[in-house]
């Protein structure tokens, strides 16, 4: 089964996180089947998040199953992590 989770990078107190599409059973830090993006949690708020949207959707309509943060990342970037849907962005 493929998930849709982040992979650490960065060093201590500086973290930085790529979206990446991986087998399920293989380890946190371990072979990468496409990056999806990254997030940077300490970043400014217009340079946090880079999706690779068009990606990510195939991913999820073949049936692959995003962990709870990169969900909620994929919500807040207005690409709803169930597949076939697109939500709209609000403005705040």
């Amino acid at each position: 089964m493929v998930v849709l989770r982040l992979k650490r990078f960065g060093r201590r107190h500086r973290p930085f996180y790529r979206i990446c599409a991986m087998e399920k059973r293989a380890p946190v830090n371990g072979k990468v089947i496409e990056e999806l993006g990254w997030y940077d949690p300490i970043g400014s708020e217009d340079r946090q998040v880079s999706l690779k949207v068009e990606r990510i959707d195939h991913w999820l309509s073949v049936g692959a199953q995003p962990s709870s943060t990169v969900a909620s990342l994929l919500r807040k970037a207005g690409c709803d992590p169930k597949p076939g849907k697109k939500l709209e962005k609000a403005d705040a």
